[in-house]
């Protein structure tokens, strides 16, 4: 897919056009921890300059840190967003309340538990494993490793390396993921 690109008022945001419905609704995402719902944003927020990403219907608009120039940006991003339309990922996921959610639960808590089910579960599932909500307190997430993940030799890489990265990433006020 062509992505087109254009400047917009704001010299730190560029418009990028699809030429086609990429979604049903706009979303805002102003940083990393608010991108559960989107693999699209989650995508651009993995570059460093990304300061924020807005999904619009048939368009995306990025504003981006002061410290790099669009010149240099836009035409490699056209063509990162073409190609993620093109290989058929979403753009916006529809997240499904965790089933072992409580009204007790803080937001935070809901967060974690639908990351966890949504987007680290079916991962980890894949091998024959399973992630499993334990308690989140003092910014320390606990979780139990079940299945093939149980004892698993690679399990501490999955665990730091895989989990905690994505956790951390995802809201960062986390400082550290530990199995039980």
């Amino acid at each position: 897919m062509k992505v087109t690109y254009e400047q917009t008022p704001n010299p730190s945001t560029m418009k990028f056009n699809f030429g086609k419905k990429i979604s049903d609704h706009s979303v805002e995402f102003s940083d990393v921890a608010s991108t559960e719902r989107s693999p699209l944003a989650a995508k651009i927020f993995g570059f460093p300059w990304t300061a924020s990403v807005y999904l619009g219907e048939d368009f995306v608009t990025v504003t981006k840190q002061d410290w790099v120039d669009w010149d240099i940006l836009a035409s490699p991003l056209a063509g990162l967003l073409g190609e993620h339309i093109d290989s058929g990922q979403p753009v916006i996921l529809k997240l499904e309340a965790s089933l072992d959610e409580s009204a007790n639960d803080s937001d935070v808590v809901k967060q974690i538990k639908r990351i966890i089910a949504n987007e680290i579960r079916p991962v980890v599932a894949m091998d024959g494993g399973d992630i499993v909500f334990g308690k989140y307190e003092n910014n320390i997430l606990y979780i139990h490793m079940k299945g093939a993940c149980s004892g698993c030799p690679s399990s501490q890489a999955t665990l730091k390396d895989g989990i905690e990265v994505r956790m951390k990433e995802l809201l960062p006020e986390i400082k550290e993921v530990v199995a039980i």
